[in-house]
This record gives C-alpha cells, structure tokens and sequence, in this order.
C-alpha cells in the first residue's frame, strides 16, 4: 500500500531543493541591522539580520569571516552579500553570508564588484596585456597629489635606493568628484615625455577616498597608457579597479617605488663582483699564457735557432748531391740512347724504311687474296643463296624453294625440284 504522507525530512529536503535551484537566492545583497550577534569558540558567527517589519536568521562560517575588516556589532546596519538555503534540521530558512560591509559603503562595494566583473569580462584584466617593468629607468613619472605624503614617500625611495633616475611629478587630485577626470588628464599627459615607468596612487584611505581610482574611466585609461604603469592606491588591505588593470600592483606608494627602482648599492655590489670576476679571469689567462710562453723559450729551436739552421742546411745538400747524381745519370742515358739512334742503319739508309714497309703491305695483301672468295668462283666453284643467305648444306633447302646460284662471270636462278 503506497503511503499517503511525507515526512518531515522529505519536506524540509524538498524545500531546500527548491530554494537551492533558485538561481536568485544564491547570490545576492541584502540590507538590513545586525541584531543578536555572536561569535562561538568555532569561529562561526550567528545573527539577526532585520528591517522595520520582518528579520532573518543568519550565519557567517569563519571561512568567510576572516576577510573582513571589521567586527560586527548589534545594531549596525548593514549590506549583507550571501546565499538562501535551509538548515533541514531546524526547518529554519537562513542566510548564509559570503562578506558584509558596513551600510553607507555598501552601495560603493556593490558598485565596484560590478564594474569590476564587467571588465574582467572584457579581458582587461589578463595577464597577455600586462608590460614588464624596466629594470633600469632613466625617468619615472608619478600621477598622485604634489603635497600627499605619497609623492614625498615614492620621491624619499627613489632617491635613496636610485639617485641617478629622473622623476616627474604630474599633479591630480586623488579624492572628490572631480578626481577621476584630472587623474585621466594626467596619465595622457604623462605620456608625451617619454618616461620608462609611470606610478599611478595615492595614500591611504576610506573607501570613499580611494574612489576615484575604481572609477571606469581612470580604469580604462591606465589600461590604454603605453607606459609600463605600477598601481599604488592606499595599504596592503585595499584593492582598487586601478590595480587589477595596471601592469603591476603595488601594496603602498613605498612598495611602488621599491618596484619601479634597483637597489643602487645592490647593484654597486654587483659590479665589483663582475669586476673582480673579470680581473681574476684576465690574471689566470695571463698565468697560462705565461706558463706556456716559459715551455716555448726552453725549447731548443729558440734557445739554439742556429742548430735548426745546420741541420735544414745539411738536408739541403743531401737532396742536391742526390738530385746531380740523378741528372748526371739522366743525361747519361740520354746520350747513349741518342749514339744508338745516330748508329742505326734506318737513320743511315732511309730508303731501307721504305722498302721494309712495302714488302710488309705486299704479304697483307697476299693473305687477303687468300680469303677471297671471288678467287674460289675462278677455279669453278660457285655460291648458293636462298632469300640472299649462303647455304652451306643441302638441309638447308627444301622442295620448291628459289635459288640463286653465283659463277664467276654472273649468277642464275632455279627452283628447287
């Protein structure tokens, strides 16, 4: 029998399904005053978030909680960022808390998370975009206020850890409606004198004051500049749109300068290194230059050029006693060959060549006569031929076949019978 009921487990789950499958509930900004606040030894922290005519139970795991930058206290009000699901134990519909931020700012938060999820979005934030800082710069500017304590702490680093770099100082408003829009004017600005490095911040801050620097068009301005920019905007705990765009962030202005800079006694220490490096290294080629030129100058060769000398000379004059007994006996031979050709009989009696040559010709011609077959035709032989080819056998030819028979004087046909 199929039961007719759920349980209260079943309902509590179903429910939590349903809130978990709306897309709405899981993530969201609420606004409302803390009440009922407390923190347990877990570290998790349960409260009440309520507004004039109605209050949810919350809950913030310390997760979480360890990011934020104040301890909240009942009665403050607040914009609560979390989650609706259910604890299905209690059957309580709770909310979970990712980050609360005090009423006042919250609307700037909620605003700088979008901005900030749109340019992300837009791949302003990628690492392929990012310009390397140079090691080395001749001129640095500084986009912050001429008489903060930023300049003076950026100048104060510079000067000290790199006297030799020029640095330019582009004046702005960094705090107030009109910041953003003369910050924007000034990194423009910046770029026409043809600087290594340019450091965009300011000081610390409220939320408030710093801004100016999670505005969209000082955002998108440092991510067009062409200068290698560093982002400086407040101390370590705060982040801005601006250092999420710029090629490199900086936790304070100090911190930016010590980025922008080399350590100029690190590097003085350096070159002593590499100068010593080199001067030890010219020193142990000159020892073995020197070593080797002392094993060249006890050689004998040097020590005794003269002997070298007599012994090249000796072997001269034993390859030019071997080359005249050589041409004596070349010349020897010659001259007998040449009395033996003026003593032969042919160089005495031309005609003698002659007529050897003539009797030669005449036996060639004999022994040709031999061979001819013309002379066998005049003692009465004759030739057969069928189809022009030689018959040397009578197997050779066949009943009906034409023959050409070859006399002396002429040839006739006839037909085998």
């Amino acid at each position: 029998m199929e039961k007719d009921y759920v349980t209260v487990s079943e309902i509590n789950s179903y429910i939590n399904d349903k809130l978990k499958s709306d897309l709405n509930l899981r993530n969201f900004y609420i606004r409302g005053e803390i009440s009922n606040y407390k923190t347990y030894p877990s570290g998790h922290s349960y409260f009440t978030l309520k507004d004039e005519s109605s209050e949810i139970r919350g809950v913030m795991f310390s997760g979480y909680k360890s990011n934020l930058r104040f301890e909240p206290k009942d009665g403050m009000k607040v914009i609560i960022n979390g989650k609706i699901e259910m604890y299905e134990y209690r059957g309580n519909i709770q909310l979970y808390a990712f980050n609360i931020i005090e009423d006042g700012v919250g609307e700037l938060y909620v605003a700088y998370q979008q901005l900030k999820k749109k340019l992300e979005k837009e791949g302003l934030f990628d690492k392929s975009h990012k310009k390397q800082i140079p090691k080395y710069p001749e001129k640095i500017g500084v986009v912050t206020a001429q008489n903060g304590a930023a300049v003076r702490d950026i100048i104060t680093t510079i000067k000290r850890r790199y006297p030799v770099c020029e640095i330019l100082v582009f004046s702005t408003l960094v705090q107030g409606d009109m910041a953003a829009e003369q910050i924007v004017d000034q990194i423009r600005n910046a770029q026409n004198y043809d600087l290594d490095t340019l450091i965009v911040g300011r000081g610390g801050g409220s939320i408030e004051d710093l801004w100016p620097f999670n505005e969209e068009i000082v955002a998108r301005e440092i991510y067009k500049c062409e200068i290698p920019t560093i982002s400086a905007v407040g101390h370590e705990i705060d982040f801005t749109i601006s250092d999420f765009v710029a090629d490199k962030r900086a936790d304070t202005p100090t911190a930016a300068a010590e980025i922008a800079v080399p350590e100029i006694d690190e590097l003085k220490y350096k070159l002593e290194q590499f100068n010593t490096r080199i001067n030890n290294s010219i020193l142990d080629k000159l020892d073995e230059n020197r070593t080797r030129l002392n094993q060249i100058s006890k050689k004998q060769v040097l020590r005794n050029p003269e002997t070298m000398y007599n012994i090249k000379q000796m072997q001269l004059d034993g390859i030019m006693g071997k080359f005249g007994v050589i041409s004596k006996n070349i010349i020897v031979n010659n001259r007998n060959k040449l009395f033996e050709l003026e003593n032969s009989m042919m160089l005495k009696n031309p005609e003698l060549i002659t007529k050897n040559k003539k009797e030669q010709y005449l036996r060639n011609i004999s022994k040709l006569e031999v061979l001819n077959p013309l002379l066998t035709l005049k003692r009465g032989y004759t030739i057969t031929k069928v189809n022009d080819k030689v018959i040397s056998s009578a197997e050779d030819i066949n009943k009906d076949d034409e023959i050409e028979v070859v006399f002396d004087d002429g040839s006739i046909n006839a037909k085998v019978i």
